[in-house]
C-alpha cells in the first residue's frame, strides 16, 4: 500500500474512533465553544491553510455575508465531497437547537467564498431539497458515521447545502 494509501486508512481509522466521542452531550456541550478557539490557533499555525478538523476530514472555511449585517463572517466546517466537484455542507450546530448563523447567512447571499487546502473559491450555494436529502446524508455518513445524530438530536431539520465552485480566487 502506498503512502497515501496507508494515510486514508489511518485516517478512517481515526475518523470511527473519534467519531462516537463527538457524538457525546459533553463534546456538543464543550466543542461549540471550544473549537472555535482551537479551529482559529491552528489556522494561525498553518498559515491559514488547514483547519485542525483538516486532520481528520475534508475541512474548508467558509465565508458568507451575514444576513442581518451584512458583514463577512467566516466558519470553519466539515465538507463531503459530492463525487461532481462540489461540496456538500451539514449545519448540525453540534445538535443545537438553532440553524448556526452561517445556514441564515447563505439562505439571503448564496454567493459565497471557500478556502480547501489553501485554494480560494467562489461558490454557489444550493439548499439540498427533500427529494435529495437521503442521499447526501449518505454520502456524509460514509465520511463520519453516525453524523446525521446530530439532527435527530437538535429536534431541528438540519440544512444541507451544495457549495458549487463557480471561479478560482487564487492561493492563500
Amino acid at each position: 500500500m502506498g503512502h497515501n494509501g496507508g494515510m486514508l486508512g489511518i485516517r478512517q481509522a481515526v475518523r470511527h474512533a473519534v467519531a462516537p466521542l463527538t457524538q457525546t452531550a459533553a463534546f456538543r456541550r464543550v466543542g461549540r465553544r471550544l473549537m472555535p478557539v482551537l479551529e482559529s490557533g491552528f489556522r494561525v499555525l498553518s498559515g491559514g491553510r488547514m483547519p485542525i478538523s483538516g486532520l481528520l476530514v475534508p475541512s474548508l472555511r467558509l465565508r458568507t455575508v451575514g444576513a442581518k449585517s451584512g458583514q463577512v463572517r467566516d466558519a470553519e466546517l466539515m465538507y463531503t465531497p459530492d463525487g461532481s466537484g462540489c461540496a456538500l455542507v451539514a449545519g448540525t450546530n453540534f445538535a443545537g437547537a438553532r440553524h448556526p448563523a452561517w445556514t441564515s447567512n447563505l439562505l439571503a447571499h448564496p454567493d459565497a467564498e471557500i478556502v480547501v487546502r489553501g485554494r480560494r473559491l467562489a461558490v454557489v450555494a444550493e439548499l439540498i431539497e427533500a427529494a435529495d436529502r437521503e442521499a447526501a446524508w449518505r454520502r456524509i455518513e460514509a465520511q463520519w458515521p453516525n453524523y446525521r445524530s446530530y439532527e435527530r438530536e437538535s429536534g431541528r431539520t438540519v440544512r444541507l447545502f451544495r457549495l458549487r465552485p463557480v471561479r478560482e480566487l487564487g492561493r492563500i
